[in-house]
């Protein structure tokens, strides 16, 4: 049997029927599929004994000024992916479908969703778990998976499903890279080449950044932060919006004598497209020598 695609609630419901004697792991995706999600597909394979994937360019979680018109879609293309990689079920809603007429109520990512990303994308993640938690309330997975390239994504959903009692699963996956290091993302196609040379100063901050954690946070910030300089004055530059050491629970910048886990997290623009990243750094606290 090939893969199922549904467009509508109740297609979906007749879809989801047939997978009920069985678990049903969710990959939610805007589309534009790559290798990256290739891997999330895989991953949610060996959690579930069914995946379905989820394409839709949610515009709630876009404000003005971004680039919603412009992101891409390839839904041929797409559903192809997405049968190679083994998926069952296919949910390719539009976005009168999602959001009803009328539509008042939507979810608040809290403290979390207003640092970071939400700082620089005001109402973005609120926007992210609305539809995460439709997807959820629709699909009725009892599995989902998100990358890890989004950390904040992931925390605040991770956060929600908690708070809110939601009975899903949530797998992060590890974040795919291009050989030169770059994270996958679907926004990497509007890099021209030489574009693209100075995005690289993202993953090589997080590199030099992870390479000084025993030394502490104020070494690892230093060493990202001179990575980033440098490729501020490449033609064509890079536009650093932040470059934090923050908590993985609660995305807040990690205080002095933090021990454990911490995510080195960056975001910065290159031309008209913007580019996150981040990497684990393990801090081994304590006062400096």
């Amino acid at each position: 049997m090939g893969v199922i695609v549904a467009d509508g609630r109740a297609e979906l419901a007749e879809a989801r029927a047939k997978f009920s004697g069985g678990t049903l792991a969710l990959v939610p995706t805007m589309g534009a599929l790559h290798e990256g999600h290739r891997s999330l597909i895989s991953l949610a394979r060996g959690h579930a004994d069914h995946v379905a994937v989820s394409i839709f360019v949610n515009p709630l979680q876009f404000s003005p000024n971004e680039d919603f018109s412009r992101y891409p879609r390839t839904l041929e293309r797409d559903l192809a992916v997405c049968e190679e990689a083994g998926a069952a079920l296919v949910f390719t809603p539009s976005a009168a479908e999602m959001y009803p007429e009328g539509r008042q109520v939507s979810v608040s990512s809290g403290t979390m969703g207003t640092l970071l990303e939400g700082a620089f994308r005001p109402g973005h993640f609120d926007g992210v778990l609305t539809v995460v938690l439709k997807l959820f309330n629709l699909v009725q997975p009892n599995v989902a998976v998100f990358g890890r390239k989004d950390a904040q994504q992931l925390a605040v959903i991770k956060r929600m499903v908690a708070d809110l009692d939601v009975p899903v699963t949530i797998v992060g996956a590890p974040t795919v890279r291009d050989p030169d290091g770059l994270a996958m993302s679907s926004r990497n196609r509007y890099l021209s080449a030489e574009d693209r040379v100075t995005a690289l100063a993202l993953s090589r901050a997080l590199t030099a950044g992870h390479g000084h954690a025993e030394l502490g946070p104020q070494a690892v910030l230093a060493q990202a932060g001179a990575v980033l300089d440098q490729a501020a004055k490449a033609e064509p530059p890079l536009e650093v919006d932040y470059l934090a050491l923050v908590d993985p629970a609660t995305f807040a910048p990690v205080p002095p004598g933090f021990a454990g886990e911490a995510i080195l997290a960056v975001a910065a623009r290159v031309g008209s497209t913007r580019l996150i990243d981040n990497s684990a750094v393990v801090l081994p606290g304590g006062p400096p020598a």
